[in-house]
C-alpha cells in the first residue's frame, strides 16, 4: 500500500487495520463498534497493559514494523500466562506521525495478528491519535478457566525454582545489534521477536505453582520480585543454567560474562516459577535453584552469594 497515514486519513486507517485481523470464538463482538465484547466464561478477567515507545523500546532501523509488532503483542500475552491464565484478546492504542508511510502500522498489525494466533488469542479493538513519534500500547485479556491465579507471592521455604523459556537470548541479539553486527540471526531474531512459551503459564497452575512471573526485566530482578511478595529468599544455582555454546562466543567477542545476560538481561518472557520440591516437572522445565527463608542476604543470591552486578531493567534507573 502506497502512501501516508495523513493521506490515508484516521478512518481509512483503522478500516485498513481491522480487515487484516482474524477473529476466535472468544470474541462475541469485534473491532467496529463502541466497545468489543470478548466472552469470560471463568467471570473472572486477566488484564495487563504496557507501552513501547519508538527509539525507547523499538529501532526502526533495527526491528520491522512486523517485528516490533510480535514484540508488542508477546511481551503482554507472556504477563497473562505468566498467571496462569489463557490469553484471549488485545487491544491497541496507536499514535503515528501524519507522514509514517501506510505499509508501517499495516504490517504492525499483521504482528500483532500473529502473535495473537500464536497464543490463542485476537486483537478485538483500539484506537489511533496523530503523535510527533510512534508509540504502540496494548492491553491484554485472558482467562483463568476456573483455576486460582498463580501470583508472586505465593512461594514456601523448601520450593524449588524452575523455568521454561529462553533466558539471555534478547540481551545478547541486542548486544550484536548495538555493535552493528546482524549475526548469529537466531540471537538477533530472539530480541527482535521473543518467543514466550504461553501454554506453560497455565500448565504450571495446573501442576501446582506456587508463585510465577514471565522474565521481561531479568532473572534476578523478577525473582527479587517473587521473593519479596513472598517474604523469601531465592537461591540461584549457576552450574544448573545452561548457557549455549554460541551465546558463549558472542560473550567472548564482545568482552561480556554471558552469564551476566542469563542473570540480568530482560525482554525474552521465559516463564519462571516456583514449585513444592515433590511436584514432578516436565522435560520443558528446568530446575535452576531453591526458596529459602529470609536472611541478611539480598533476597536474591547465586550460589549463595550477592551477584557482582544485579543489573535488570528499570525504566528510571540510572543504569538502563
Amino acid at each position: 500500500m502506497k502512501g501516508t497515514v495523513g493521506e490515508l486519513g484516521e478512518f481509512g486507517l483503522i478500516r485498513e487495520l481491522t480487515s487484516r485481523l482474524t477473529s476466535t470464538p472468544a470474541v462475541r463482538i469485534g473491532p467496529g463498534d463502541d466497545a468489543a465484547v470478548v466472552s469470560a466464561p471463568d467471570r473472572r478477567v486477566v488484564a495487563s497493559t504496557d507501552i513501547l515507545l519508538e527509539g525507547r523500546h523499538f529501532r526502526r532501523d533495527w526491528s520491522t514494523a512486523y517485528d516490533v509488532g510480535r514484540k508488542a503483542a508477546a511481551q503482554n500475552l507472556a504477563d497473562i500466562a505468566a498467571m496462569g491464565a489463557v490469553p484471549t484478546a488485545l487491544l491497541l492504542g496507536l499514535v503515528v506521525p501524519a507522514e509514517l508511510p501506510v505499509t508501517w502500522p499495516t504490517e504492525l498489525m499483521d504482528g500483532l495478528r500473529d502473535e495473537c494466533q500464536v497464543a490463542g488469542a485476537a486483537v478485538v479493538g483500539g484506537d489511533v491519535v496523530r503523535g510527533d513519534t510512534i508509540m504502540v500500547s496494548i492491553t491484554a485479556l485472558g482467562d483463568l478457566r476456573n483455576h486460582d491465579p498463580v501470583t508472586r507471592g505465593g512461594a514456601q521455604p523448601g520450593d524449588v525454582v524452575a523455568y521454561t523459556g529462553w533466558l539471555g537470548w534478547s540481551a545478547a541479539g541486542y548486544a550484536v545489534l548495538s555493535r552493528g553486527f546482524r549475526s548469529p540471526r537466531a540471537f538477533v531474531e530472539a530480541h527482535r521477536r521473543p518467543e514466550p512459551p504461553y501454554h506453560a503459564g497455565p500448565a504450571a497452575a495446573g501442576l501446582g505453582a506456587t508463585a510465577m512471573c514471565d522474565v521481561s526485566d531479568g532473572l534476578i530482578a523478577d525473582l527479587g520480585h517473587i521473593a519479596e511478595a513472598s517474604k523469601v529468599r531465592i537461591d540461584l544455582r549457576s552450574g544448573l543454567i545452561d548457557i549455549p555454546t554460541q551465546m558463549n562466543d558472542i560473550g567472548q567477542a564482545v568482552g561480556v560474562d554471558p552469564m551476566q545476560w542469563v542473570l540480568t538481561g530482560g525482554e525474552d518472557h521465559a516463564i519462571v516459577a516456583t514449585f513444592p520440591p515433590d511436584v514432578k516437572l516436565p522435560a520443558r522445565w528446568k530446575v535452576i535453584g531453591e526458596v529459602l527463608n529470609p536472611s541478611a542476604l539480598p533476597q536474591v543470591t547465586v550460589d549463595g552469594a550477592p551477584w557482582h552486578a544485579a543489573g535488570g531493567w528499570d525504566h528510571f534507573g540510572e543504569t538502563e
